[in-house]
């Protein structure tokens, strides 16, 4: 299908434009609309060992015995997930995927390649981050809807813990929809040691988040900002809900203020990760105040937890959970433990 006949399809599709913003059926205003996903790809791993003890694992003389067999596999798996993540109005998918857990641009350039994927024609953009474990975050962007200008990684750094590694931070800026947008792709660090005991380096995760997104509006005021990520927090915990400032309502936001569609998810009993057999709601997309409001050019539109059937473990102890790789030591040739989240960007087009 060309180019121009997706694009009618997009814009006919949306002719009844969204009454969350106000737009009357009457209108009949005409949109296009972008997706944009989040994927925690679950040690996303190749089977060479080039990270020591812990990279060990996941190669065929690890415990996982993790060989070309089980990677392929999970390869065609993750590609099918994101082939997937289409709807009437964006046949071509997302127009970005911010992904984690993924060991080097080796495993990107396999993913987008895959079968289900390779029409799409998905571009990569990965940075080696210093993190112990040897997993990055990344992006996946079809360039038929976003235009590369920029990228730069900020490395998130503890005084009090000098030797403290962790993931960068990506920001990705480039032209949507005639629209200047930026994409700051996370992973903050972990619950490992408690929640509440390793609060506060999540809370310096978000600071930084939040620093990123001040250089940027030096720059443009009207940029819209988009942050995403595994934030190993919930909407409502201190990090997101109070050092970034994301609300739960969209009403009164400031253009430089955060909306967390997700927040109202959860409370619904909506999550993305299950722990212990409650849901978490870790995969989150942010968008800020310019996106609300519409002066960005983009407007924000609705948000979703991809939590189709085919993710999730469908018989056994665990029925219900996502369909993860390995479960109990065993290989159970799953997806992910996490489920893709994605929003939905929109812009007026002319008639």
């Amino acid at each position: 299908m060309k180019l121009s006949r997706l694009f009618a399809a997009f814009v006919a599709s949306l002719a009844l434009a969204s009454g969350a913003f106000g737009v009357s059926a009457q209108e009949k205003k005409q949109y296009q609309m972008f997706g944009v996903a989040f994927y925690n790809l679950e040690n996303l791993f190749d089977t060479i060992n080039n990270n020591g003890k812990y990279d060990l694992e996941f190669s065929p003389e690890g415990k996982n015995r993790w060989d070309s067999n089980k990677y392929w596999s999970k390869i065609k798996n993750l590609s099918y997930a994101i082939s997937q993540m289409t709807t009437k109005t964006t046949p071509m998918g997302p127009a970005i995927i911010g992904v984690s857990e993924i060991e080097n641009i080796t495993v990107l350039q396999d993913l987008v390649k895959a079968e289900s994927i390779k029409n799409w024609n998905l571009q990569v953009v990965h940075h080696d981050s210093p993190d112990a474990r040897g997993v990055d975050v990344g992006l996946l962007y079809n360039p038929r809807f976003f235009r590369l200008l920029n990228v730069t990684n900020h490395r998130l750094t503890v005084p009090e813990l000098p030797n403290f590694k962790t993931r960068d931070q990506m920001c990705i800026v480039g032209v949507m929809g005639g629209s200047k947008l930026a994409v700051i792709v996370n992973h903050w660090p972990s619950r490992r040691g408690g929640e509440k005991e390793s609060s506060w380096l999540r809370e310096a995760a978000a600071s930084l988040t939040k620093q990123i997104c001040d250089s940027l509006y030096k720059v443009d005021p009207t940029m819209g900002v988009v942050v995403m990520g595994d934030l190993n927090d919930d909407p409502h915990n201190k990090s997101v809900a109070e050092v970034l400032g994301a609300r739960k309502k969209p009403v009164g936001i400031e253009n430089h203020g955060f909306y967390n569609p997700f927040w109202e998810k959860l409370d619904n009993g909506i999550g993305s990760y299950i722990y212990r057999g409650g849901w978490d709601l870790f995969d989150q997309i942010i968008v800020n105040g310019n996106l609300v409001n519409g002066t960005a050019g983009l407007k924000f539109r609705n948000a979703e937890v991809l939590n189709k059937k085919f993710l999730l473990q469908a018989d056994g102890q665990y029925k219900g959970y996502p369909h993860r790789t390995f479960s109990g030591g065993a290989w159970t040739n799953g997806y992910s433990d996490h489920l893709p989240t994605e929003i939905y960007l929109i812009r007026e087009v002319s008639k």
